[in-house]
């Protein structure tokens, strides 16, 4: 009987991730048709991408995209670590369940809503929109997210080390530079290619925050769809995954060798 229920589990996920991964192989597919329709295959070309490399207005956007992705990692994990450690600093345990509860608000609130309300608040506050709208809004929303891959690591390291090294003369700068950040460089490796990840893949927040002559990758794609169905966007899409793919597998990498699993209060 648990063999039976074994087997029908198997085949259960197989079709959940051929469902899930089907439609994206068939686009990655049709991206070598040499017919330029998505509708019947004629034989294998790299056309698409020759004439998608020699678009100097896309290598401007995907530069854009680099730029940004880099950068909100960059920054988010920094103010990510120091808002982790200060997290932990509190001695009272529910104190830092308060603290990781509005972290964690902004992972699940939607993107919708968070797109919205960083539009609204940089029209408020006068900001144009562009590269600096977009590089902010990456940065707000990818904050939690390394302090969530931060903060388990964080936990896990006991306080003794810290309280050793400044019984033998460490400032407080030592114990932050030679024992802490080189205990959590796992996490922090890790929260910053997730970050990084992140930043790659968003449409919903970046498109309400980007303005005219500023795009990123996600953006595009989605105003070439619109304009109708084109195989260089197969290609764009295609390069994107398999960029999307490698960050997942260096993240998840790191954080096997880090044990990040979630964020967790526990001591």
């Amino acid at each position: 009987m648990e063999k039976k229920s074994s087997s029908f589990a198997n085949l259960f996920l197989l079709l959940i991730f051929f469902i899930l991964y089907a439609p994206i192989f068939y686009l990655i597919f049709y991206s070598f048709n040499s017919g330029g329709t998505m509708s019947h295959f004629e034989g294998f070309t790299l056309d698409w991408y020759r004439e998608l490399l020699h678009d100097t207005r896309l290598l401007i956007i995907v530069l854009n995209t680099v730029v940004i992705a880099l950068l909100s990692a960059l920054i988010a994990t920094i103010t990510g670590v120091l808002g982790a450690i200060g997290i932990r600093s509190y001695k009272r345990r529910q104190t830092r369940n308060t603290l990781l509860s509005l972290n964690n608000v902004l992972i699940v609130s939607p993107d919708v809503i968070m797109g919205a309300s960083f539009l609204i608040l940089f029209t408020m506050a006068g900001i144009q929109l562009g590269f600096y709208s977009v590089l902010l809004s990456h940065i707000a929303f990818s904050i939690p997210i390394v302090v969530l891959m931060v903060l388990p690591k964080l936990m896990e390291m006991s306080p003794s080390l810290e309280d050793a090294a400044r019984d033998l003369g460490a400032s407080h700068w030592n114990v932050l530079t030679k024992v802490t950040l080189p205990y959590i460089a796992p996490g922090i490796f890790a929260g910053f290619f997730m970050a990084l990840t992140y930043s790659l893949d968003d449409f919903a927040v970046t498109f309400f925050v980007t303005g005219n002559g500023f795009s990123t990758l996600s953006v595009e794609i989605y105003s070439l769809a619109r304009r109708g169905v084109s195989l260089n966007i197969n290609a764009l899409s295609t390069l994107m995954f398999v960029i999307t793919v490698i960050f997942v597998v260096v993240y998840y990498y790191l954080a096997s060798r880090s044990g990040t699993k979630g964020a967790s209060l526990r001591r």
